[in-house]
């Protein structure tokens, strides 16, 4: 365990966490944990209870940090036992949100027993009202880069989102442009109702901002200063930086079976491509994914969830695709071991949906990145890797619809995939220096030492 001689860092926090329902917001909420429970804070973290059981080896400091398992209401509309947006369709997951309000009285009750001097969370826009009147500070943490949330700050007193053009005030505004069904996803969140009270996620997150003690987000001021001090700026608020905050490498050991066919492939030549856990694609983009690999002509893992309307991938294959692939590539509909697949040397290029927590596992590996955001924030997540920090080639959609090609994946891969290529080898650089950086000795124990500082003077 670790613990500064900083009596302003050594004196004992009793923390709560509450995170969204989703396994990305779960997961990434739960590293923060570890590491604030590695230095010998009290945590407790609250989780849907059978989701609890599936974390169980996540939990690296069990003596300092407590799972509270919270079960999840049914609501009419979800499948039977729904915990996380998980469990639940692309169109139902609001309803998350609703059984997720449905537990205010239950953390309520938790959190006057536990009597935390802060607490954690992100969609549950109430916290900081139960904070008032509870006596502790509140947290809206951000699971991940911080611009995307300088794109809602920019935002929140029109309360909608309705224009492809950025508002000029924000850094990059190119990062923010958007594709015109690009628009039209985030448009929605200005109209899409979410939890018992019917809100929107933009009016969610505006009463968030605009009560919560800080913002905690998941990043640096090396790669984001300049939307951090947009943030602060524009809400008002502390803006709390945790760093990077890498997912810590499995203790467990890659699939004998998936070790044995990646070893039969040379050195970063396989291509593995993963959209999330909840990325649920039509059938023709589904199979223009799939011949896009095969197009490339290199080895492939395509870990993908059937498309809208099949049970499995084996039934939604393009025809003839099995016998034209064989031994070179492999689509799995299930659960992969994602972290060690991306440290594997035949590993040699990572097609992503652009979420927070594959982007940092992109980051954190030596593979090649290209991006292909499938929803709302990853659409920004996917601009600031390209246009910013330059780690990666966005697979290029159609304008009008934003439907990809199996042309546009074979393009992007071959991009950052052939050696004569002038953009693989910038891309490539770059990534080596962002990882470089991210990995460097100490610096996720500084920037985590500065956030339980600013974590005490906050309740100072």
């Amino acid at each position: 365990m670790k613990m500064s001689n900083n009596n302003a860092e050594s004196s004992v926090l009793n923390i709560a966490f509450y995170p969204w329902f989703a396994l990305g917001h779960l997961t990434s909420f739960l590293r923060l944990a570890n590491k604030l429970a590695e230095r010998g804070h009290k945590v407790s973290y609250f989780l849907p209870t059978k989701t609890s059981s599936k974390l169980a080896s996540h939990n690296h400091y069990p003596d300092h940090l407590t799972y509270v398992p919270i079960d999840v209401p049914h609501v009419d509309g979800l499948p039977l036992g729904a915990e996380t947006t998980n469990d639940a369709s692309v169109s139902s997951a609001p309803l998350i949100m609703t059984a997720m309000d449905m537990t205010r009285d239950t953390i309520e009750s938790h959190l006057a027993l536990l009597k935390p001097d802060l607490v954690f969370y992100d969609f549950a826009y109430w916290i900081p009202e139960l904070g008032r009147k509870h006596g502790f500070k509140s947290v809206h943490y951000i699971t991940g880069y911080i611009a995307r949330y300088a794109g809602f700050a920019a935002y929140i007193k029109a309360t909608q989102y309705n224009s492809v053009d950025p508002p000029l005030t924000l850094p990059s505004p190119e990062v923010f442009r958007r594709r015109a069904h690009e628009a039209k996803v985030m448009a929605s969140i200005s109209k899409k109702a979410f939890g018992l009270k019917g809100k929107t996620l933009l009016e969610m997150f505006s009463i968030s901002f605009q009560e919560c003690d800080a913002i905690g987000a998941k990043t640096c001021k090396e790669m984001e200063a300049e939307y951090s001090e947009y943030v602060e700026n524009i809400l008002g608020k502390p803006v709390l930086l945790a760093g990077p905050v890498v997912p810590k490498t499995p203790s467990s050991i890659l699939d004998d079976k998936l070790h044995g066919w990646l070893q039969g492939f040379g050195a970063a030549t396989v291509i593995y491509c993963a959209l999330g856990s909840e990325c649920i694609l039509q059938l023709n983009q589904f199979q223009d994914l799939l011949l896009g690999l095969e197009l490339t002509g290199r080895p492939f893992l395509a870990a993908l969830k059937p498309p809208k309307d099949y049970e499995t991938v084996e039934s939604a294959l393009p025809e003839g695709f099995a016998d034209r692939i064989k031994e070179r590539g492999i689509v799995d509909g299930g659960w992969v071991q994602q972290q060690l697949i991306l440290q594997h040397p035949s590993l040699g290029c990572f097609i992503t949906h652009c979420g927070v927590g594959s982007l940092s596992e992109a980051m954190a590996s030596q593979c090649q990145v290209v991006l292909m955001p499938q929803a709302v924030d990853q659409f920004i997540n996917a601009r600031q890797m390209s246009l910013e920090l330059k780690i990666g080639v966005e697979v290029e959609p159609r304008e009008d619809n934003g439907v990809f090609t199996k042309e546009a994946v074979n393009k992007a891969v071959s991009m950052v995939m052939d050696e004569d290529s002038e953009i693989g080898k910038e891309v490539k650089v770059n990534h080596a220096k962002w990882r470089e950086f991210i990995l460097k000795e100490g610096l996720e124990d500084s920037y985590i030492s500065s956030f339980i500082q600013s974590l005490h003077q906050l309740l100072g």
